[in-house]
């Protein structure tokens, strides 16, 4: 990546605008967090001004670059986090209620294939380990009723963590 001179003077501005290096380094693209702070230190650039929230009441009217009509408009770490659709509406499959796997249906770890459930049940250590069996969803390595489990939506698994005191 290279500071071209219309880069450092965007990174000044942002800068004195109070945006952290994250932000400055989301707005101009293809470079580091890391980076940004480097070429701040290089430039000697003074402490920034304080945020746009606590310097004036009023609304900021959004920057437009050439920059931002390329790129989404998501900032920080979940830009590129890939947003699943989850159905939660679902019932458990009938042949897999509340890890009751028929016998018939169970698996060794050389009976599977992807044709089969690989939800492990029971402790490996013991001879009554096991894995499901059951039909796989398509493209999950796991039936319905075992996706379901392991692929819960991100709210669900905060609302089952324990309260801190």
């Amino acid at each position: 990546m290279n500071w071209t001179d219309e880069r450092v003077e965007l990174l000044k501005k942002l800068w004195a605008d109070g945006l952290s290096a994250s932000q400055i380094a989301a707005e101009l693209g293809g470079i580091t967090r890391n980076a940004v702070i480097g070429k701040v230190h290089r430039l000697g650039l003074s402490g920034r001004a304080k945020s746009p929230s606590s310097a004036s009441p009023r609304p900021r009217k959004p920057r437009q670059t050439h920059m931002m009509r390329v790129r989404p408009q998501m900032r920080g770490n979940t830009a590129l986090a890939h947003a699943y659709a989850y159905d939660t509406e679902l019932d458990p499959e009938p042949e897999v209620i509340e890890n009751v796997i028929p016998i018939g249906q169970r698996r060794t770890l050389v009976e599977l294939n992807e044709n089969t459930c690989r939800w492990p049940i029971g402790d490996p250590s013991t001879q009554e380990f096991f894995f499901c069996g059951g039909p796989p969803v398509a493209g999950h390595p796991y039936c319905g009723y075992h996706a379901r489990v392991a692929y819960q939506p991100p709210a669900a698994r905060r609302d089952r963590r324990p309260a801190r005191s």
